[in-house]
């Protein structure tokens, strides 16, 4: 047991870190698509046990977590732990965390003692207004089982914050796995008994035990925890100023979410669902690629700038900028053609209106991929009010938009969808010329001459998707994981092969490590095997 320990808690390169993030980050989104498929499959999106509800429970004990507590878990933490962490300053790490961990568990506690009183108003009133009285006493009970879930969470993301800056890295990548496996027991565990409800209970037993993994990814670090909260310390109070605007833009986020909830259960029962289901869709590539990669690189882009290497930081930036755009692309492509054998996959029921607002989506998963980088950008230079700014401008576009599209006699629900593209492009887009306005040549000749090609491979990845579509169509009575997946399959393989082996072709960087890879595993299958005689 210790030897596991000792392997899970050792210190990772970027490139290790990197691949561990995504390959779990992959198994993660695996499981979070076969828990709304199982969610989909064993409740209705109509009826008393509508999963309107178990949607509709989770957007404000998630908009507490995200607007209190998820800023200073990452890039409102973890540079000023950076800085200690290079002045080799561990007891300063370990206060300023017991700190943090103490102030925010405090709040953290009030949060969930409100959301528990409160549920009911915060339902019917906020997130899902004129919810049947059975879907709404649903809504309530599922809210209370997880009103604390935000404190949980946060003691969780601090631990796993600290193991990060040490280059840990695994039980912060293990903890979503253990949260979607928890819910997905619970449907078998409670469907045919209290319903939809228990899922709020596998939700509250997910959420504790990522608390205990986190716990067991402080081994061999010598944590020394202390019942203080030091305000006179000038690292705490500045994570303190460094807190709010990252706070707030995560809360604006969330504020988005409860506004598109709000309008979708407008348009009627089911849109809840509808609309949710897309949405997790379209987060996955995401934090798949986007999430896993920029929280892999950012360590690193704070430990080059507590150096004082500006010159390393540019250079890591647009590196893994670059790397992000080259696989965003061709995933992109495939979403948006394999929309419908996505939305069949995940809900087989109702799947055309799912696939019509993933298809909307498709342009917020390419600017929202390209954002979680270029965001960091800021967050490594300690300024998180940037991209705090152009998240409040960013929500009033949104709640504007959507109150003109999302209308029954304009695009209805998918308008909810259009919105967020034209939103997410349009906050990209503001950071990009502020970072040029304050760097001019940050962004030099390599990296256009990259980008055209990546951009330019793209249209072949198109044209070999749109074929392979036609080989190989969604037909009526194409149903079942297996036979939707082996479609879907065959047409992402060829895209990527095409994407792949035109990026080599035009000499892109990005390619060569995979081809590396590919080489040395073809070689390893066709090596000779020794025969004894």
């Amino acid at each position: 047991m210790k030897r596991i320990l000792k392997r899970a808690t050792k210190k990772m390169t970027l490139s290790n870190a990197a691949v561990l993030l995504v390959a779990t980050s992959f198994i993660g989104q695996l499981l979070g698509f076969l828990r709304v498929k199982l969610v989909n499959a064993n409740f209705s999106a109509f009826g008393g046990q509508s999963t309107d509800s178990f949607f509709a429970a989770f957007k404000i004990p998630d908009f507490f977590f995200f607007t209190i507590a998820a800023g200073a878990l990452g890039v409102a933490f973890m540079p000023i732990l950076a800085d200690h962490l290079q002045r080799k300053d561990k007891k300063g790490v370990w206060d300023l965390s017991s700190s943090l961990l103490n102030f925010l568990a405090i709040i953290m506690l009030f949060v969930g003692l409100v959301i528990f009183i409160f549920a009911k108003p915060l339902i019917s009133n906020i997130v899902a207004p004129d919810l049947d009285p059975e879907q709404l006493n649903n809504a309530v009970l599922i809210m209370r089982l997880i009103a604390f879930n935000p404190l949980l969470f946060t003691i969780s993301g601090i631990l796993t914050s600290v193991q990060q800056t040490f280059g840990r890295f695994f039980f912060y990548a293990m903890a979503p796995l253990i949260y979607n496996t928890s819910i997905i027991i619970s449907i078998f565990l409670f469907r045919d008994n209290i319903g939809l409800v228990g899922l709020g209970i596998g939700a509250l037993a997910g959420a504790l035990l990522q608390v205990f993994i986190a716990f067991i990814g402080l081994y061999g670090m010598d944590f020394k925890y202390r019942q203080i909260i030091n305000f006179k310390s000038p690292d705490f109070r500045k994570i303190l100023t460094l807190l709010p605007p990252r706070s707030i833009d995560l809360g604006i986020t969330s504020i988005n979410s409860i506004v598109a909830t709000n309008y979708a259960r407008r348009l009627g029962a089911g849109y809840i669902s509808f609309y949710e289901n897309a949405y997790t869709l379209h987060t996955a590539p995401t934090l798949l690629i986007g999430t896993a990669i920029s929280t892999a690189a950012f360590p690193r882009f704070n430990n080059a700038l507590a150096r004082g290497r500006k010159d390393q930081f540019r250079a890591e930036f647009l590196k893994v900028l670059r790397i992000i755009i080259w696989i965003i692309t061709p995933i992109i492509v495939v979403c948006f053609f394999g929309r419908g054998y996505l939305a069949r996959m995940i809900f087989s029921r109702n799947a055309p209106e799912i696939a019509a607002i993933f298809g909307f989506l498709s342009g917020a998963i390419f600017f929202r991929t390209i954002y979680t980088i270029v965001s960091r950008y800021f967050y490594a230079q300690k300024d998180t009010w940037t991209p705090l700014f152009d998240s409040l401008l960013a929500i009033v576009l949104n709640i504007v938009l959507v109150m003109h599209f999302a209308k029954a006699t304009s695009y209805g629900v998918t308008g909810i969808a259009l919105a967020e593209s034209i939103v997410a492009g349009a906050q990209l887009t503001v950071l990009v010329i502020i970072m040029l306005i304050r760097d001019p040549k940050l962004f030099d000749r390599k990296f256009f001459v990259g980008l055209v090609k990546i951009f330019s491979i793209t249209g072949f990845s198109i044209m070999a998707t749109f074929i392979m579509v036609s080989l190989l169509p969604l037909k009526f009575n194409d149903v079942g994981f297996f036979t939707l997946g082996i479609k879907l399959s065959v047409i992402t393989l060829v895209t990527l092969l095409v994407h792949l082996t035109l990026s080599s072709l035009f000499g892109l960087e990005e390619a060569e490590p995979v081809i590396r890879k590919l080489r040395a595993i073809k070689r390893t299958i066709l090596r000779p095997v020794p025969i004894d005689v």
